[in-house]
């Protein structure tokens, strides 16, 4: 073989093999591509996850925040109609204390009375009107 066919050949095998490589350059290429829009595709639909997540999270936190403060009024409410309650109770307790109170002062009064009627008759003190009626005479004393 000479030497021009030698280098001929040579060229040849050198071109295809220059071929070869840019082909499989153009094919990492396009893989590292195809892999590089697959990451940013799935980096876009974690980002609008996440926004979606983030925007679900403030609607819960506001519904439990209404929630809370429906339930702390509503506890409220019902306190104080509690405590309304308690002083209606209390009011018709001191009522019928009141009157119990006032019946038992009034007894007491005229036992008092009678114990001293009864005294001043005994020691002979006691004025005809204040004489146990008991003792009184028809048709005078």
């Amino acid at each position: 073989m000479s030497s021009h066919q030698q280098s001929y050949k040579a060229g040849e095998a050198k071109g295809q093999a220059q071929e070869k490589t840019g082909q499989a350059m153009d094919t990492m290429k396009d893989k590292a591509q195809a892999t590089k829009d697959k990451a940013s595709q799935a980096a876009d639909t974690a980002r609008g996850r996440t926004h979606e997540t983030k925007e679900q999270t403030g609607s819960y936190l506001d519904a439990a925040k209404e929630k809370a403060s429906q339930t702390a009024q509503a506890t409220k409410e019902k306190a104080s109609e509690m405590a309304e309650s308690g002083k209606e109770t209390a009011q018709a307790g001191k009522e019928r204390t009141g009157g119990f109170l006032q019946k038992t002062g009034e007894q007491m009064k005229g036992m008092a009375q009678g114990a001293a009627d009864a005294v001043k008759h005994t020691f002979g003190m006691a004025d005809v009107d204040e004489e146990d009626p008991h003792t009184k005479t028809t048709g005078g004393h």
